[in-house]
């Protein structure tokens, strides 16, 4: 086509995608994820197919964001039930090619993301409308999904301006082993 360019096209898929207040959960965690890497600057937003792990700090600490909400794009009969994947995996991939077998949670820290806004006000884009659970990754349970109760018993959530304060917090919460000579970090990573 004439005139069609790579912006327009790009222009077209984002507001297709999302240019409504409520976003299909399979690019809902793309809006999620830009909350976190603005509100986490110093962190490497690194979410890709086959990432281990959303984001990565310099110091090489792994963050994970998973997000629920309780308002869909489609009609249903009551609110969704939130709740997040938060099981262990058999191992990583690394540079989208090299798979390394490792058991374990793919993350030192879990940001949870609920949006659970249910009337016509429901906007999915809006960071105000977001709270998060954030949450070391030993304090998670050794469950493969986390629900609400079970996270909001865990931790209080908190808004964007207060998302780094708390993975602050959740970081000196980590639990450290003794290695063979030095200290390390009890995440399987």
């Amino acid at each position: 086509m004439e005139g069609l360019t790579t912006e327009i096209v790009k222009r077209i898929a984002a507001d297709t995608i999302f240019g409504k207040p409520l976003v299909t959960n399979v690019y809902r965690s793309v809006i999620v994820e830009a909350i976190v890497a603005t509100a986490l600057p110093d962190w490497n937003w690194c979410s890709a197919d086959y990432a281990s792990c959303d984001f990565i700090h310099p110091d090489g600490t792994r963050l994970e964001v998973k997000q629920s909400a309780m308002r869909q794009t489609w009609v249903t009969k009551a609110p969704s039930k939130p709740s997040w994947d938060i099981a262990a995996r058999t191992g990583f991939w690394e540079n989208g090619t090299d798979w390394t077998e490792r058991a374990g949670r793919n993350a030192d820290v879990y940001v949870l993301g609920l949006h659970d806004l249910v009337d016509d006000n429901a906007d999915h884009r809006d960071p105000a409308q977001w709270q998060f659970f954030v949450l070391s990754e030993h304090r998670l349970p050794s469950t493969k999904r986390l629900g609400l109760a079970t996270a909001m018993r865990l931790v209080q959530p908190v808004g964007c301006s207060d998302l780094a304060g708390a993975v602050r917090k959740a970081l000196s919460e980590r639990r450290f082993v003794y290695g063979t000579g030095d200290l390390q970090r009890s995440s399987a990573w």
